[in-house]
């Protein structure tokens, strides 16, 4: 099995090694993820810090919101502890999710602790704490992947899909960024809602000078899963609008990267049981989940070594009680109404 010094020798410079891993979560193709049996570490880590923010997004996966922290939440020494250990384990790659991680104080000395000692990162933002600071901020991180979401092409449409954003300070993150020579990708989460400005979203996204522009169909988890027969685009009309954008990518030509994943959140799954990626998702409390689409619990890094959560991760994926679940998701999607569950797996 490769060890940990593979994760080291991505993060000492191998700039095509380190933009691969930005890729990861956005391209379309199998580049996705290394298969977990090939290590003894995780190449990647996902890391929810925070399960609030400023916003209820109609769509969110993870049914944040101003009032949703967990009462448990990794505390600044927890969280910068368990920083430490991610460096010695040799991860190469740490993306920053929530809720909206710039909303916790702690998360600017993970994000500096971590790019100090080469580690890439990815953060998923709303921008709303983009200031002209933290910009400059920002824009000192080495290898600094930043994601902001974008749900529309005007502030009507993104503000409805996101109540409690605000769809100018959305723009005026990007613009600072952009202006420090760090643009961001711009996110873009499909549904009916918004489905029709997503070609004007991505002329935006290329006009502000956007690094890419990241869409796949709506994850039918969260919110998305609560309110799916009234927001989820038809499938029919998901697959012309993704014709209409490459046309339009294929007409502007070079200048904004399109990232469309393929797969609905089942379909992932179904892969993800057959070829485990090399990654751990860690909830706000420590928690190690399988998937975010999963409810399942393998380990806590509030007490488990991180070797000790990486066995578990991958002996939780061919448990029979995680196959029959994903098993029977395709028939019973409503078994997704679950994901932000934590259900301890008995391993």
């Amino acid at each position: 099995m490769a060890k940990a010094e593979d994760g080291r020798r991505l993060r000492a410079g191998d700039g095509a090694a380190v933009h691969s891993l930005h890729l990861s979560v956005t391209d379309v193709s199998d580049r996705r993820g290394a298969r977990g049996d090939d290590y003894d570490a995780p190449l990647f880590i996902a890391w929810q810090l925070t399960n609030r923010c400023t916003a209820n997004c109609l769509a969110c996966c993870e049914e944040s919101g101003p009032a949703r922290a967990w009462r448990d939440e990794l505390t600044r020494d927890q969280a910068l502890e368990l920083g430490q250990r991610l460096i010695a384990a040799g991860v190469a790659y740490v993306a920053f999710g929530g809720g909206e991680p710039l909303g916790v104080s702690h998360c600017w000395e993970l994000l500096e602790l971590l790019a100090g000692e080469g580690v890439a990162l990815k953060l998923e933002t709303d921008g709303s704490h983009i200031d002209d600071a933290a910009a400059e901020r920002l824009a000192r991180l080495d290898s600094l992947c930043v994601q902001i979401s974008v749900d529309g092409a005007t502030s009507g449409t993104h503000e409805r899909v996101r109540p409690g954003s605000s769809f100018a300070q959305t723009i005026a993150a990007i613009e600072r960024l952009v202006a420090r020579a760090r643009p961001p990708q711009c996110v873009f989460v499909p549904n009916r809602l918004n489905l029709h400005e997503m070609l004007p979203a991505y002329e935006q996204a290329r006009r502000l000078g956007c690094e890419a522009f990241v869409t796949g169909p709506m994850m039918r988890i969260g919110r998305a899963a609560a309110a799916w027969d009234s927001l989820a685009c038809d499938s029919l009309e998901w697959e012309r609008a993704v014709l209409r954008l490459r046309e339009r990518e294929r007409a502007l030509g070079a200048g904004l990267r399109l990232c469309i994943y393929p797969w609905d959140i089942v379909t992932e799954m179904e892969r993800r049981l057959q070829s485990p990626q090399a990654m751990l998702l860690i909830v706000p409390n420590g928690a190690v989940k399988l998937l975010n689409a999963l409810p399942f619990v393998v380990a806590d890094l509030r007490r488990d070594s991180l070797p000790g959560a990486w066995r578990a991760y991958l002996d939780g994926w061919k448990t029979q009680e995680v196959r029959s679940f994903v098993g029977a998701c395709r028939a019973r999607p409503e078994l997704l109404r679950h994901a932000n569950e934590c259900w301890r797996l008995g391993l």
